[in-house]
This record gives structure tokens, C-alpha cells and sequence, in this order.
């Protein structure tokens, strides 16, 4: 396929993606169950990009395990991003030298 047309294939299917809902919805939405579900569209899709990479950038999944339930206990704690992190990796760390 010629370069330039897969780019204009991707950019019109992109502004269609953006565009679409601002033609189509233009009152405001107030069902509660479609105001719900739009609210927790961006935590579904930001979970289901981020886990399997968080479990499978280590050498050993249980590591990436430890580290993961770290970073959710600490989160679930309100501890601030950098405590969750230094300690998720210090924890995947610690796993990996055990587990060698």
C-alpha cells in the first residue's frame, strides 16, 4: 500500500473516531447509566492498556505480581506517585534477586 494513502486512511479514520460524538450528541446526556458508563470508559481503557504491560516487562510474572500489589495497596493508601513507584520497583527488584 502506498505510504501516503495508509496516512490519510489513518488520519480520516482518527477525525471520524474524535468527530462523531460531537455530531451525534449534541444535547447533553442525562441518563444516569450512560453518564456512569462514560465516566468510567477512560479507568477501563487506561487498566486494560497498562496491566498486561505491567505483567509481562518483567523476567518473571510472579515479580511483576508483587510489584503490581504493591502499587495497589500504596494507591489504595493515598500515598503520592512517587512512594507507589520507587516502591513497586524496588519491590519487582526484590522479588527478581530472591527468585534468581
Amino acid at each position: 500500500m502506498n505510504i501516503y494513502a495508509a496516512i490519510i486512511l489513518m488520519t480520516v479514520t482518527t477525525y471520524l473516531i474524535r468527530m462523531l460524538p460531537f455530531t451525534l450528541f449534541q444535547k447533553e446526556i442525562k441518563n444516569k447509566t450512560v453518564k456512569s458508563f462514560l465516566f468510567y470508559v477512560p479507568y477501563a481503557c487506561l487498566t486494560a492498556m497498562t496491566i498486561p504491560s505491567i505483567l509481562y516487562a518483567t523476567q518473571s510474572m510472579i515479580s511483576a505480581a508483587a510489584g503490581l500489589v504493591v502499587a495497589l495497596i500504596l494507591g489504595w493508601n493515598k500515598k503520592s506517585l512517587p512512594v507507589v513507584a520507587v516502591s513497586a520497583c524496588a519491590t519487582v527488584f526484590i522479588v527478581e534477586r530472591i527468585l534468581l
